[in-house]
């Protein structure tokens, strides 16, 4: 393959998915007169009479018409949602614990990227901040990367930076390995998994313009249009478009970030067909530090940055497709397709703080380009054998990524955290070669029992995993070193239903894993670590009140546990970290007009087998306790008018292995409101929301790397949302 270009500027790219998104949409959108419908949707209530008859402002899209399965009482959750090759399955007949999070409440929360979606459930914690250099994730206690998140059940195709809710009809949270479902994830994630569902057309036409503002002075404009047409609307469009650009809350901060994005569908009687497209870019200027820690000082304020004149640019470009006919009422077969090119160009100072905020730093380029591959294809059975009903799938599923990145020059300086000073200058940066490839393919079989009407699921099934990680010598060209293995990866769970609205369910689950590749900072950074096998136990109860559901649960995961040298800074494996916690939650309308969403995660985390002195010792980046308490309350003395509010807490936390190190306990809390009402006879909301209401600083930190970053400070968002 020779060398990957460091593709500095757009026009590099020789293959443009969203160049034929954008031939795609031209064509259709002009076909469909969109600029001339702007009427207002039928279905709405000129008088507002009733907010709930108010469609378009908080519902974007007929979910069920695209296999979607319906929101729960409430609107912020839905009953259920994929999982992969086992199918879409209501939340009381999985053996899983998921969470299933719908366009109103990304809508309402004015969430901007997939983060801010995610930590609503108490289980799953943000490792980076807005404003840092992307997205990064920990589930039941372990690193969930922008490579573990599925784009409509593929992986590889999203960003290793950020997702931009934009484009995303719901978000799917599997907690617990994934690998029978969907096979194994580029990222190598054990702790859980992310589906995002891209937006399709509704029944309705939709024509949507937001304006958006985010503190310090960063304003957007958001464009959502669909049509659905055709004799029976087969054929379906939907449009999204982001623009936004100024000062972060970070100080001396830019932020630019624009999105293009084209979702088509047929659905007919036996063949449905989609087709995604979207192409982003992002360039920020003074982004959120990230860095080691030989001491813990007091957090810094959340405004600022201790690496000051660092940047990022990045673009993303993805194609998907997916096909499925019904060959017969009881068989399906499916098929999909995607391709993702993706680079970012950044500065990447590192270094470590100590307990007085200072740190000694080197400040490299660290640029990285990727080309991914991804497909699954499978055959689906629904059978009845005496009584008792099957479905079964064959699937496969293939990976296919290259990858390189340049890590240049050797520039230091030093600055601190409270006082920061601008990073020396970097004159030495190449193009990105190739230093790394990873297959991932493998085949599965499973089949779902349902005995007894129901009341006795047992899902079975086996996995054969195939992983190969290959790395390249500095020339880019010559195999350095290089992993291959397999195994069989098999699933049971079993859901009884005691009681119609009561699932008491169980889980065993394994894995294999690509290897960790070592993250800049280590003596062997660029290193591509051995494939790991990793098992899953899980057993839970969930209640289904009617307006409410309640779950318990409680877990045990194990992976192998990575930790640095102190001698050599070598980063490698040692021993195992072994995770158990129990898991609350509830969520629905607890009364009318009054919807919730709370958890509380309580875990045991320890490293084991390590041969060392940390033997038994917490595991680190792993807190003993989180907790969600979030209400959306319709205030009954203005018709329209919402009020929402959030808390999450999370204990202290070991940044380090020998468990010398922590960070402190920490409590944000987020306040919101939102107004539907009527402005020349269209449908407006209006939105506000202030994030860390009361401007907390505090320290966020990874598992294993034990890199520190210091959470967002005060931030508020403001939109206007217009229907025409």
């Amino acid at each position: 393959m020779g060398k990957l270009q460091a593709c500095a500027h757009p026009a590099q790219f020789r293959f443009k998915p969203t160049a034929i998104a954008y031939a795609v949409a031209y064509v259709a959108l002009s076909a469909m007169g969109v600029a001339a419908l702007t009427a207002a949707p039928a279905a709405y209530a000129a008088d507002g009479a009733d907010t709930a008859a108010l469609p378009t402002v908080t519902v974007t899209s007929a979910t069920t018409d695209q296999g979607l399965l319906p929101a729960y009482a409430g609107g912020q959750v839905a009953r259920g949602g994929s999982l992969g090759v086992l199918g879409t399955s209501d939340v009381m007949d999985t053996p899983f614990s998921t969470m299933n999070y719908t366009a109103e409440t990304l809508a309402n929360q004015q969430a901007r990227t997939l983060a801010d979606v995610v930590e609503n459930e108490a289980s799953v914690r943000n490792t980076n901040a807005a404003g840092g250099f992307g997205d990064s994730f920990m589930i039941r206690g372990y690193s969930v990367s922008a490579d573990d998140v599925g784009l409509n059940g593929l992986y590889g195709l999203a960003s290793t930076a950020i997702m931009p809710v934009a484009l995303i009809e719901r978000v799917e949270v599997l907690k617990g390995p994934g690998a029978l479902m969907s096979g194994m994830a580029l990222g190598g994630s054990v702790g859980g998994g992310i589906n995002i569902v891209t937006k399709r057309a509704g029944d309705e036409p939709l024509t949507r313009v937001t304006g958006t503002y985010e503190s310090k002075g960063q304003f957007g404009t958001q464009m959502d249009v669909s049509r659905r047409f055709g004799e029976n609307k087969e054929w379906g469009i939907r449009v999204n478009g982001q623009y936004k650009d100024g000062e972060t809350n970070i100080a001396d901060s830019n932020q630019k970030q624009t999105l293009a994005a084209v979702a088509l569908d047929y659905t007919g009687a036996r063949l449905r067909w989609t087709l995604d497209a979207f192409e982003q870019t992002g360039d920020t200027q003074n982004l959120r530090s990230q860095y080691s820690a030989t001491g813990i000082p007091a957090a810094p304020s959340g405004h600022s940055t201790a690496f000051v004149g660092n940047a990022l640019t990045f673009k993303d470009s993805v194609l998907a497709s997916r096909l499925e006919y019904d060959i017969s009422d009881k068989l399906t077969v499916y098929g999909a397709f995607g391709y993702h090119e993706g680079w970012n160009n950044q500065t990447f100072p590192s270094g470590s703080v100590d307990a007085s905020g200072n740190i000694a730093y080197s400040n490299p380029y660290y640029d990285a380009v990727s080309k991914t591959t991804t497909a699954d294809v499978g055959l689906r059975a629904r059978l009845n054998t005496f009584g008792i009903g099957h479905t079964m799938t064959l699937g496969a599923t293939q990976v296919d990524r290259v990858s390189g990145y340049s890590y240049d020059g050797a520039d230091s300086g030093t600055t601190t955290i409270y006082n920061p000073s601008t990073i020396s200058a970097n004159t030495i940066r190449s193009a990105p070669l190739r230093t790394g490839e990873t297959k991932l393919s493998s085949m599965s079989l499973s089949d779902t029992l349902s005995i007894a009407n129901g009341r006795l699921l047992i899902t079975g099934g086996v996995r054969k995993q195939q992983v190969e990680s290959l790395s390249y010598d500095a020339s880019g060209n010559n195999v350095a070193s290089k992993y291959s293995a397999s195994t069989y990866s098999p699933l049971l769970g079993i859901v009884v239903k005691p009681l119609s609205n009561v699932s008491v369910y169980g889980n065993y689950s394994t894995g294999l894993q690509a290897g960790t590749t070592v993250a800049a900072g280590y003596a062997n950074v660029g290193q591509v670590l051995a494939p790991y096998k990793s098992k899953q136990y899980e057993t839970g109860v969930k209640v289904d009140w009617g307006r409410v559901t309640t779950s318990l649960a409680v877990f045990q995961i194990g992976k192998p546990n990575g930790v640095a040298n102190t001698a050599t800074n070598i980063y490698a494996y040692s021993g195992q970290q072994r995770n158990r916690g129990l898991e609350l939650a509830a969520y629905g309308e607890a009364a009318p007009g009054v919807r919730l969403m709370a958890s509380g995660t309580f875990y045991n985390a320890k490293q084991t087998n390590t041969q060392d002195a940390n033997d038994g010792k917490q595991a680190n980046g792993v807190p003993r306790r989180t907790f969600n308490l979030g209400g959306d309350w319709d205030t009954p003395w203005l018709k329209g008018l919402s009020l929402n509010a959030r808390a999450l807490y999370t204990s202290s936390i070991y940044v380090d292995a020998a468990n010398t190190l922590s960070v402190p306990s920490w409590i944000r809390y987020d306040l919101g409101a939102r107004y539907n009402t009527i402005v020349a006879g269209k449908p407006v909301v209006f939105r506000a929301t202030v994030q860390n209401l009361l401007n907390k600083n505090y320290w966020l930190t990874t598992d294993s790397y034990g890199y520190l970053t210091v959470a967002a400070a005060r931030t508020l968002l403001l939109s206007a949302q217009v229907d025409f």
